[in-house]
């Protein structure tokens, strides 16, 4: 046996190049397109950019945009987000994750002690049997020697998606704020409106008062009246229900930041109106550039890793198996009154596992370890292609929201001097009621349209920012082995 071992160990690095591990690339390509078709925002000087043209000051993009509220609005939704928890508490587990799979390449060590006492019959001899103390400590030491590279594979694994949780964390905490800043613009643009519509209200109530003194004494017809009451009730019933509307936007932000509402509501009540929205956020014109930056991109590609080095793993059990093992012992015996100690060490065996039939379960493991691997591949393009999407559909939102912004503009302003003028004729006799609503209604279309755009095109930046990774990079993610694959 032991000839049989010596020659199994001596022929065993001339074997070893013949089961190298054969695994799947690490990075696979997806397709993206070589420009940006969908017009990047207008071009402006570097110093006009809150961020100044670099992705560190892109990650503060929050705090220039001058509302203070917005920032504290964000960060308490952050820290109460279990969106958030949930991708912290995934990086713990994947760092004790790649722990335990690095400590399987290290030799592991045990510690036993065992104490005894007792009496044993004696079968001759007289006298009374002594009662006997036996005391027992060891230690025993096991590795299994990482011949084809399976542990480590698994180590590197564990790495891989260490990484990618961290990725995802930042990717959770953007996707909070954006959420925190479209439910915030939601409610800004929600007070407008409901100041337009109980101006509207009070305009067209004040109408009706006036057309129902006419009409009592006769110099209105009742239709006409009717037609001014009906106008009124219909705008006190739009003003209620954006009042409502708005309350809704306020139970929305108590969900997502934990905030009392009477708190919420005190400070919304006092803020500033922030400024106009003239912030750009850096677009690399090269598309690829640009997914490079997206934290969920990052972790696709390192699933794609993981998956890979869990194909050698899986590979390595198929192979043979080199373990050793050792010992060192105390033993010690004392009865009636003498003692003896025995010490004992031991170094092997030295044990090569050759596995020779399974009923196909290991090669069943590395075929599925396959098609995870196809599948990560898969999901990788796929996200890469709705990355892309994200980014083009932003920038049309963008184009096109300020495309309107100045026709909205100039229509607002024209409807509202041709109601002035509608008003001031209605007051004087010169003309009719009917007229006097159809421009009011007009004007009020064109009013909440403008700020309805308004709203558009802040939801467009905040989605722009989300698409372009809210400014995280490959060296945010933490400890890795590997870096960040473009696509």
């Amino acid at each position: 046996m032991k000839a049989v071992r010596l020659i199994a160990c001596a022929a065993l690095p001339l074997l070893l190049p013949a089961c190298a591990l054969q695994t799947p690339p690490a990075w696979v390509t997806a397709t993206s397109p070589s420009q940006w078709f969908a017009p990047l925002p207008a071009p402006q000087p570097v110093e006009g950019l809150p961020h100044k043209g670099t992705l560190t000051d892109l990650t503060r993009w929050w705090q220039q945009q001058g509302d203070p509220l917005l920032v504290e609005l964000i960060a308490a939704a952050q820290a109460v987000s279990p969106t958030v928890a949930s991708a912290r508490a995934r990086i713990e587990q994947a760092r004790a994750t790649r722990v335990a799979a690095g400590a399987a390449l290290l030799p592991a060590l045990d510690a036993s002690a065992s104490v005894s006492r007792g009496r044993s019959q004696q079968s001759f001899g007289p006298g009374p049997v002594p009662i006997s103390t036996s005391s027992q400590a060891g230690l025993q030491a096991s590795w299994e020697i990482d011949l084809f590279g399976g542990k480590l594979a698994g180590r590197d694994a564990a790495s891989e998606r260490l990484a990618g949780a961290q990725a995802l964390w930042h990717d959770a905490r953007v996707s909070v704020a954006a959420e925190v800043a479209t439910q915030y613009q939601s409610l800004r643009t929600c007070r407008q409106l409901e100041a337009v519509t109980a101006a509207d209200a009070t305009s067209r109530g004040e109408t009706a008062r006036l057309s129902g003194l006419s009409t009592g004494a006769g110099f209105t017809a009742p239709a006409t009246d009717a037609l001014a009451r009906a106008s009124a009730a219909e705008a006190s019933s739009r003003a209620t229900q954006q009042r409502a509307l708005c309350e809704l936007d306020i139970k929305a932000l108590v969900a997502l930041t934990g905030l009392a509402e009477p708190d919420i509501r005190q400070k919304v009540a006092l803020a500033h109106a922030p400024p106009a929205q003239v912030a750009m956020i850096y677009i690399a014109s090269l598309p690829a550039d640009t997914l490079a930056q997206r934290p969920d991109v990052f972790n696709a590609a390192r699933e794609v890793a993981a998956a890979s080095a869990e194909v050698g793993s899986a590979q390595a059990e198929r192979y043979p198996r080199l373990s050793l093992s050792g010992s060192i012992g105390n033993t010690r015996v004392r009865s009636g009154g003498v003692s003896s100690t025995l010490d004992t060490w031991s170094i092997g065996p030295l044990a090569l596992t050759l596995p020779l039939f399974d009923g196909d379960r290991r090669a069943a493991h590395v075929d599925a370890a396959v098609a995870r691997y196809e599948e990560a591949a898969a999901l990788y393009r796929a996200r890469v292609r709705q990355a892309v999407r994200e980014v083009e559909e932003a920038l049309v939102n963008l184009q096109s929201t300020e495309a309107r912004s100045e026709d909205a503009r100039l229509a607002a302003e024209g409807y509202r001097a041709a109601f002035t003028g509608t008003e001031a004729r209605y007051k004087s006799g010169l003309g009719s009621l009917f007229e006097l609503e159809d421009a009011r209604r007009t004007l009020l279309a064109a009013e909440t349209g403008l700020l309805s755009l308004q709203r558009e095109r802040a939801n467009a930046w905040v989605a722009l920012y989300r698409a372009t990774g809210g400014g995280w990079s490959a060296a945010d993610s933490g400890p890795a082995s590997a870096t960040a694959a473009r696509p």
